[in-house]
């Protein structure tokens, strides 16, 4: 049976000196992933992204960054530059065309916003 925590509980957060620790033992003394997860008690799959971010240089920071969303904030930002203003603005326009190439369009805003299809139209352009 695999190593793991209890099905429901929260996900764990390491150290960056814990993770350091776990890399480094696993480069010094070749051990397996399996015999790492038994060792240290983590999944395989964490430890080998964190030897991996380590071989990309990513965990050297000592932080590794969201891969989210880096728009997400601007909207909510009250501090914004002209060039973040015009950034948004670009950003809301790309997204709304590709929902009307996709045939949607929005009605509403906020939490009464809902996407509806275009009925009968013919949302590709044709050079004919």
């Amino acid at each position: 049976m695999g190593i793991g925590r209890p099905k429901g509980s929260k996900n764990r957060k390491y150290s960056y000196d814990f993770k350091l620790m776990v890399v480094k033992d696993h480069q010094d003394n070749h051990l397996s992933w399996k015999e790492l997860a038994m060792k240290y008690g983590v999944y395989r799959s964490v430890i080998q992204r964190w030897v991996k971010l380590y071989n990309e240089g990513i965990l050297e920071t000592g932080r590794i960054q969201n891969r989210g969303n880096p728009y997400a904030a601007l909207h909510t930002s009250k501090s914004l530059t002209r060039e973040e203003k015009l950034e948004l603005e670009n950003l809301k326009l790309k997204i709304e065309n590709e929902r009307l190439k996709k045939g949607y369009l929005v009605k509403g805003g906020g939490l009464n916003k809902e996407y509806v299809t275009i009925s009968g139209a013919n949302t590709r352009s044709s050079k004919n």
